[in-house]
């Protein structure tokens, strides 16, 4: 079910954060031999510099306040990528679909995928695959932030059951038990997070 992946995939995303010096919005796109790496985003760089020689601006997006692209030499993620290319699978809608899989399972079951099979789609004509950023930017269909998130919350967190912790077994005593405590919210956060219920051992 999991989506292609396009080498030549470019797309910009629609939100980002507004803090001074924040990055723009999350982009992927293919390597080049103008630009065969990224490099990193200095958010300390103050980028209104009206009285330099020549003067400088914050231009990157609207109002942005400082800050700066940094391409001068590769800049590897916690991964060891220096590029771009193929990554444009990042969080998306309320509760950040993420990944080639949950895009896959979104348009299998829900978009073009399940239309192009011939089984009934809710969104016939989207297709999850070819526009991951179509949760975020379809004017026709602005419910999809949250479908996605609904989505993914039915497919992988109520039918959680692994380790012998099952998702509506734990529900049911969370609310027996007057909702207190933190366990239950831990485990579900966790399942969420890094798709199992057990914390992270330090």
């Amino acid at each position: 079910m999991e989506c292609p992946v396009d080498p030549n995939m470019s797309i910009v995303g629609v939100t980002h954060a507004k803090w001074y010096g924040a990055p723009p919005p999350m982009f992927c796109g293919p390597k080049t031999d103008e630009q065969p790496f990224t490099g990193f985003w200095n958010y300390n760089y103050e980028c209104n510099k009206g009285w330099a020689n020549p003067p400088e601006t914050c231009d990157v997006y609207e109002d942005q306040k400082a800050g700066k692209f940094d391409n001068s030499a590769p800049y590897a993620n916690t991964a060891g990528r220096t590029d771009v290319e193929g990554c444009c699978w990042w969080g998306r809608g309320v509760i950040q679909t993420t990944g080639v899989c949950n895009f896959g399972k979104l348009n299998y079951f829900l978009g073009a995928g399940a239309a192009n099979d011939g089984r009934p789609s809710r969104y016939p004509q989207v297709d999850f695959c070819k526009d991951p950023e179509i949760i975020c930017s379809s004017p026709e269909y602005k419910e999809l932030k949250w479908i996605a998130g609904e989505f993914y919350w039915m497919e992988s967190v109520q039918g959680y059951n692994e380790g012998g912790w099952d998702y509506l077994t734990e529900l049911r005593k969370f609310v027996d038990g007057g909702m207190t405590g933190t366990a239950f919210i831990d485990g579900v956060s966790g399942i969420v997070n890094r798709g199992c219920h057990n914390p992270v051992s330090v």
